[in-house]
């Protein structure tokens, strides 16, 4: 029986590699997204189809500690988090408006990486997802877009908010 299975595992993993994604981001407005988020009501696969416009509204949740457990997470990822800050997900999501801006290396599907944590640049070590930690990744990305904002998006897409900090997205 173990020899069956094996084969018959690699078959439907052969089959589900060679089906092309063709879903599409949701489109919607950031407050009904969040309100999905907080309600854990949100059951889509992909980030919506965000775009540099709904940035600033984006950004008025960076601080945001409710913890929610239902949201989309990247299906490559081998570490699965159970619970994320509202907050540190709406970060990770105007990182996704970034990086499919630049056609990012790391960019699976409307995925900036693969999951919504930060973790040490140097040695990739995980770090604990504080409220202080939340509260320097949204002081980048802040400072980062209000430097930014009166720019055309292209003019500064390719600057990482997190290029002078310690952490990068997981």
């Amino acid at each position: 029986m173990r020899a069956i299975r094996l084969p018959i595992s690699i078959f439907f993993l052969l089959i589900f590699l060679g089906c092309e994604d063709k879903s599409e981001p949701p489109k919607m407005d950031v407050e009904r997204y969040v309100k999905l988020l907080k309600a854990g009501d949100y059951e889509h696969w992909e980030l919506p189809d965000f775009n540099s416009n709904d940035i600033p509204k984006l950004l008025s949740y960076r601080n945001e500690t409710q913890i929610i457990s239902d949201y989309p997470i990247n299906g490559i990822s081998s570490a699965w988090f159970p619970e994320c800050s509202l907050g540190m997900y709406i970060l990770w999501t105007v990182e996704s408006i970034r990086a499919r801006s630049i056609g990012s290396e790391f960019l699976i599907g409307t995925f900036p990486s693969q999951n919504p944590f930060v973790k040490n640049r140097v040695n990739l070590e995980y770090l604990d997802q504080t409220t202080q930690l939340q509260q320097e990744v949204a002081d980048s990305y802040f400072e980062w877009w209000e430097s930014n904002k009166n720019k055309d998006f292209a003019e500064f897409d390719d600057l990482d908010p997190l290029a002078d900090t310690e952490y990068r997205w997981h």
